[in-house]
């Protein structure tokens, strides 16, 4: 995740995450003149890949590459990643030009790509102050943002894949059935010999209740929530559509269950308010059950069996912030806010039975 935040790096031979003189290096053999006159700087991310603005004689560029410590297999794949950007950005304007791919592992200890530098407006847990103060829309600010996140999504799934050479990206031949069997494995692996009763809960509704059929596939995201759109500040009209490194041909109706995964409502329990990663819960945003109407109505798919999506997303979720939290325990990371994730991960898994249960949307 890019954010507008970016923290200045003092060294001018290394930033966590890069060796400065292997990559100017690198780079000058590809014909890319890195300026160390100013340090690399790195945005302010989420709890995923690495992302940091350079400096070329030819102009900004954005360094991404994947976080350091152990990766899970096939997580955080920046050669997935610059294929897609490469594909794209013809067919979607959103997504920004790839510029160069480099799988030597020796020049900064991990794969990397460059790719173009859209500066703009990112929103994540909050909408900053000064936005709100002069928004002059005729609706409320959260509800014109929930329109343009659908709309954005459903233009994505528009997309013809064949056309823009992405034809055989991944496999869509039963894209769910796999994605449960994935996330149920890598339940078990997280939790190990412990695993919450929630969790036993949700993994026999998902083998009791998977659709017999999932919808036409299309290219997805696979992680698609508003802070991967960076807006323009004035108009929040969508400039960018980033964080690509798992997007995959499948079942659209995961991809919008993904997002909702992150749809946090006032009304919500306490483990989706702590989710603090989408300000859906005021400001006028729809609800979730309005955004997948809005979704419905835009791209004329069924929400069929969408329970059953809904449920699997929250499974993933939970899956991930249990991931982090043994990063945690185990040393990989002493990031203070990982701390907090074994006990969100256990709620939402309760949250996941609730919506199984038909309790919440």
């Amino acid at each position: 995740m890019i954010t507008m935040s970016l923290r200045q790096q003092t060294s001018q031979d290394s930033v966590q995450g890069l060796d400065l003189a292997r990559l100017q290096s690198y780079l000058g053999q590809h014909g890319i003149v890195l300026n160390l006159q100013r340090a690399p700087e790195k945005f302010s991310a989420g709890y995923g890949n690495m992302n940091f603005l350079i400096k070329t004689d030819a102009g900004p560029l954005v360094l991404r590459r994947p976080p350091l410590g152990p990766i899970p297999p096939g997580a955080n794949d920046m050669a997935r990643e610059y294929r897609i950007l490469s594909g794209l950005h013809d067919a979607l304007p959103l997504v920004p030009k790839a510029e160069l791919f480099c799988d030597d592992v020796s020049v900064i200890g991990a794969p990397f790509l460059l790719m173009e530098y859209r500066p703009g407006l990112v929103i994540g847990e909050e909408i900053p102050s000064d936005t709100i103060e002069g928004w002059q829309g005729a609706e409320p600010i959260g509800r014109v943002l929930g329109s343009r996140i659908i709309t954005v999504l459903t233009g994505l799934h528009a997309i013809d894949a064949e056309a823009c050479g992405l034809g055989s990206l991944g496999r869509p031949t039963g894209f769910i059935e796999r994605t449960q069997r994935g996330w149920s494995k890598r339940a078990h692996l997280t939790w190990g010999d412990a695993p919450p009763e929630a969790l036993g809960q949700m993994l026999d509704w998902l083998a009791a209740h998977a659709p017999q059929s999932g919808a036409a596939p299309t290219l997805i995201h696979n992680d698609f929530k508003l802070d991967n759109i960076i807006l323009d500040p004035d108009t929040l009209e969508p400039r960018t559509l980033i964080d690509w490194d798992m997007g995959t041909l499948g079942d659209p109706l995961y991809d919008l269950a993904v997002l909702l995964s992150y749809w946090t409502e006032a009304g919500d329990p306490e483990a989706m308010q702590e989710l603090r990663q989408m300000p859906t819960a005021r400001h006028g945003f729809p609800t979730r059950e309005e955004a997948a109407a809005l979704y419905a109505q835009a791209s004329g798919r069924a929400l069929q069996d969408f329970t059953f999506y809904r449920v699997l997303a929250t499974l993933r979720l939970a899956v991930v912030f249990q991931q982090l939290y043994r990063r945690y325990k185990t040393g990989s990371t002493n990031a203070p806010e990982f701390a907090r994730f074994d006990d969100l991960s256990q709620g939402l898994l309760h949250f996941g039975v609730l919506v199984a249960r038909g309790h919440y949307f």
